[in-house]
């Protein structure tokens, strides 16, 4: 989740200029980047805890001792250590149940983009080892409760967890006990946008059962293969899920902001504090009429603060967000982007995925949704397996990397980072899986083993 927004004071007066924040965000394609998201469990090696702020071994400790490594600058909260901000754009925060997130900065290829994540978790691991910490990547915490987990020392947090109850069952653990991996990506023009968001959305289902690694809860196996995914069918209807409304004609930019105007607000951020507006409306916040606030107009940057609090599928600010991944091993970091860029950042490849899921109704799409969770590879769209559906998709993806032709230092193009992915699809067999099974035959049961045999 985001941090308060870079300060712009400049106060909102039409929804022109809302619309205009989105249309900011064309760019040429020789300009687009790419920008990877990851977030990490951090435990305590003794017991495997989740790490209280404070203590020793503590995320206080942690952002401390990563701090040390390259241009990193502290961002501080109520006197608090809750992030790192570097001059490449790339920042470490902090999630509400302290898991970590890298948000890298916008790179030119996934090789670039892999090697980020590559020094981040070197680094990382080092600092865990010197402090007696470790790192895990899994879309659902494995072992502990609700109750068992630390909450960060954030404002936005607090507001979110007063409020999350009173929407779905389900909130809390979203915060607190889900991680995942996430890329952001550019587009061309208002029509390019539509495009790769009706793709994406369309696939998403698909990403979800690809990189599918949360099959426990509380030490025991669930039947789902992504809990993480889950979780969110019950998170908050507000602002999440599939978005029918994007497939419709006549979507656009300006249909994208009335949509974020319905969704409730959380809060407003004024001198370092978090003010609880929870549920209250964005319309009326424009009218000078939002409780609390009467008479103040919001600003650009109470705007793009309440943009980063929709949580659906895909995301759309200035850049596309794919939020459909769980957490999980190294090489599953750096497949997200590759499969993502491969489909939308050629044109021939685009043209494919668009072919591919043309005749696919919403109804459909959403079922596919409802069921990639607990199905994963087996769940179905048009009478196909989602296993069937991965190997095209997969071939279109490699055709867009092969075209870019973005070589690394051995010359070898952005295909490579597919290959996790190629056997997935190839086997049938989800990273939730192989857990599964090494849980009920070679760890008896016991669920500590995953910490283990997975930690980065």
């Amino acid at each position: 989740m985001s941090g308060p927004s870079a300060p712009n004071t400049q106060t909102i007066e039409s929804k022109a200029q809302l619309i205009a924040t989105l249309e900011a965000g064309n760019k040429p394609p020789e300009d687009w980047r790419i920008g990877t998201e990851h977030e990490k469990f951090a435990y305590d090696q003794k017991d495997f805890r989740r790490l209280p702020y404070n203590g020793e071994p503590g995320i206080k400790q942690l952002l401390e001792s990563l701090a040390g490594y390259g241009d990193w600058e502290p961002v501080l909260e109520g006197g608090n250590i809750i992030a790192l901000k570097c001059k490449s754009g790339a920042s470490v925060s902090l999630e509400p149940g302290g898991q970590v997130e890298l948000s890298g900065a916008p790179l030119e290829t996934i090789h670039q983009t892999c090697a980020e994540v590559n020094r981040h978790l070197k680094q990382a691991k080092e600092v865990c080892g010197k402090i007696g910490a470790g790192m895990i990547g899994l879309g659902f915490d494995p072992q502990w409760t609700r109750d068992d987990v630390p909450w960060m020392p954030k404002g936005r947090y607090k507001i979110m967890r007063e409020y999350m109850p009173k929407k779905g069952s389900m909130g809390l653990d979203m915060m607190i006990r889900t991680c995942t991996v996430q890329v952001n990506l550019d587009f061309e023009s208002e029509r390019d946008m539509v495009r790769k968001m009706q793709v994406s959305l369309a696939l998403q289902p698909l990403a979800t059962a690809l990189f599918a690694n949360s099959p426990f809860k509380e030490g025991k196996l669930t039947g789902f293969q992504s809990l993480r995914s889950h979780v969110w069918t019950d998170t908050d209807p507000d602002r999440c899920g599939m978005l029918p409304f994007v497939f419709e004609e006549g979507f656009g930019f300006e249909r994208w902001v009335d949509y974020m105007l319905d969704v409730p607000m959380y809060f407003v951020y004024r001198d370092g504090i978090y003010h609880d507006v929870s549920g209250k409306s964005f319309r009326d916040y424009m009218k000078g009429e939002l409780e609390g606030f009467e008479g103040q107009l919001p600003t650009l940057a109470d705007w793009n603060d309440h943009m980063t609090t929709a949580f659906p599928e895909v995301r759309l600010k200035s850049f596309i967000e794919m939020r459909g991944a769980d957490g999980g091993p190294w090489r599953n970091l750096c497949a997200l982007p590759a499969f993502w860029v491969g489909l939308l950042y050629d044109s021939q490849a685009l043209n494919e995925a668009e072919a591919l899921i043309g005749d696919w109704s919403i109804d459909e799409i959403s079922k596919m949704r409802d069921d990639a969770p607990e199905q994963g590879l087996n769940a179905t769209v048009q009478g196909r397996s989602l296993q069937d559906v991965a190997r095209d998709v997969l071939a279109i993806a490699q055709g867009g990397l092969a075209r870019r032709n973005k070589l690394n230092w051995d010359g070898e193009t952005e295909e490579y980072y597919l290959n996790t992915l190629h056997r997935v699809a190839d086997s049938g067999r989800t990273q939730a899986q192989l857990l599964a099974e090494r849980f009920q035959y070679d760890w008896n049961g016991d669920i500590t083993q995953v910490y283990r045999e997975y930690s980065y």
